[in-house]
């Protein structure tokens, strides 16, 4: 059975956040580094549903989304399309993304990103009939991501100055993975900042 998997940056939470003006004192903004105003190159290695680049291009980053899966490389290139014809304001946040489809780890080389955003897909924490449907639809797609550790190998090789890795609050650490600069954290979810040549700093707790 072929799965159906439908991507909206217009309506639904996307939009909504978009209406709402949400700016860069968020938990993922602050984990990239656009707090005081910059706005770097990002690459979102694992592209997904494409909510986390809509935001950042929507905060005024460059983003390059990278999707392995065609099934799920094809709705994100539909939904860029339609947001691209909703207005002026939506074309604008489209106009700084860019959609690659394949393996970031052998496309981070040729990128040359500031921040490289890394988000795997996990195992279920909890029951399924508790995930959101779209959710549910994009696992039995992709499945989980058995390579993690070797994409954050890749990240951090990549020459970028800052690598988020976005991981569940209470899951292990991906094994032999060195210690983050910082964190930040929320109730559910965490980013893993690595500045690179940086030293560890203290973990910022913050409420998501």
């Amino acid at each position: 059975m072929e799965h159906e998997l439908e991507i909206d940056f217009v309506g639904g939470a996307v939009g909504y956040r978009l209406r709402q003006g949400e700016g860069r004192g968020q938990a993922l903004p602050r984990a990239i580094g656009m707090a005081k105003g910059a706005n770097p190159f990002v690459v979102d290695a694992t592209a997904g549903m494409g909510r986390d680049a809509f935001l950042l291009a929507s905060l005024g980053a460059k983003v390059t989304l990278i999707e392995r899966s065609p099934v799920v490389h094809a709705a994100l290139a539909r939904a860029l399309e339609a947001a691209r014809d909703a207005g002026e304001d939506y074309a604008q946040i489209v106009g700084r993304m860019t959609l690659l489809h394949g393996d970031a780890k052998a496309l981070l080389p040729a990128l040359a990103p500031d921040v490289v955003l890394v988000d795997p897909m996990h195992p279920p924490r909890v029951k399924s009939a508790l995930v959101k449907k779209e959710m549910r639809v994009l696992r039995d797609i992709v499945g989980t991501d058995p390579d993690a550790r070797e994409l954050m190998d890749a990240a951090l090789a990549s020459g970028a100055r800052r690598v988020v890795l976005k991981w569940p609050l209470r899951a292990d650490p991906l094994p032999g993975l060195r210690k983050p600069s910082h964190q930040i954290v929320g109730k559910t979810t965490r980013y893993d900042v690595f500045v690179i040549g940086d030293v560890p700093e203290k973990t910022d707790i913050t409420a998501m």
